[in-house]
C-alpha cells in the first residue's frame, strides 16, 4: 500500500483520493455514479425552519471531496447540483454550483495534501478545511453571486429593511453577507452541515474500499 502510494503523482493525488486511485476504471466509474447521484438528491433534501433554510449540500459536498478526490469530487458535486437543480424546474445559478463542487475540492485538497502526519491529523485537517470552506465557499462565492444577482434584480424588501434597520443605509456587500449569514440563518445551515460532516466521517472511515487517509 506504502509503494502505491509513493508513485502516485500530483496530478494523480489531486485527480483521486487514495482507495480511487487502486480501482479499476469499472470501479471508478460506479462509485463516482454514486456519489454523484447523492449530490443530486441532496437538492431535494431541504428543511425551513423560521427563515432558515436548511439543506445537506454542504456536508455531502465535503464528503464527496474525501471519498472521492479533489478534482472528481468537485466534478460530482458540479454535475449533481446541475441536475438537481433541472430535475426540481429551479433557476439554474452556477455560482451555487461551483460553491457546492469547491466544498469537495477544498477537502479533498485538504485530506491529500495538508502535511499533518498524526493521529487524529485527518479530523484536524477537515476542521481546517470547513473553516476555509465557509469562507471560499459560502461567503466569497455564494453571497458575492447573490448579491451582485439580487442588487441586478432588485433587493427584496426584506433586506432594504433590514439594511435601514440594523445600519442606517442601503444594502452594501458586508450588510449583504450580515443578512445572509444572521437574518436569513446561513451561518446555522453551515453549523449544522459541518457536524453532519464529522458526525459521518467516521462512517466513511470505516469504509475500506475508500481506503481515505486518517493521518
Amino acid at each position: 500500500m506504502q509503494n502505491t502510494e509513493k508513485k502516485s503523482s500530483f496530478w494523480q493525488r489531486l485527480l483521486f483520493a487514495k482507495g480511487m486511485r487502486e480501482k479499476s476504471y469499472a470501479h471508478k466509474i460506479a462509485y463516482i455514479s454514486v456519489v454523484t447521484a447523492l449530490n443530486v438528491v441532496a437538492n431535494f433534501v431541504e428543511l425551513k425552519f423560521l427563515d432558515t433554510q436548511f439543506s445537506v449540500t454542504i456536508v455531502l459536498g465535503l464528503l464527496s471531496g474525501v471519498a472521492l478526490g479533489p478534482i472528481t469530487g468537485f466534478a460530482s458535486g458540479l454535475i449533481g447540483d446541475a441536475l438537481g437543480v433541472v430535475l426540481r424546474g429551479w433557476l439554474y445559478m452556477p455560482w451555487v454550483g461551483f460553491s457546492t463542487a469547491t466544498f469537495a475540492l477544498l477537502s479533498g485538497v485538504f485530506v491529500e495534501f495538508l502535511p499533518l502526519h498524526f493521529t487524529g491529523g485527518l479530523q484536524v485537517r477537515m476542521a481546517l478545511a470547513c473553516v476555509v470552506s465557509f469562507l471560499v465557499c459560502t461567503i466569497l462565492i455564494n453571497s458575492t453571486g447573490f448579491y451582485y444577482y439580487n442588487n441586478a434584480m432588485g433587493f427584496s424588501t426584506a433586506v432594504v429593511d433590514y439594511a435601514s434597520e440594523h445600519f442606517g443605509e442601503g444594502v452594501t456587500y458586508w450588510i449583504y453577507v450580515a443578512y445572509r449569514l444572521f437574518f436569513k440563518g446561513q451561518i446555522w445551515n453551515s453549523l449544522v452541515n459541518y457536524a453532519l460532516f464529522f458526525i459521518a466521517l467516521p462512517v466513511l472511515m470505516r469504509i475500506k474500499q475508500l481506503g481515505i487517509k486518517t493521518e
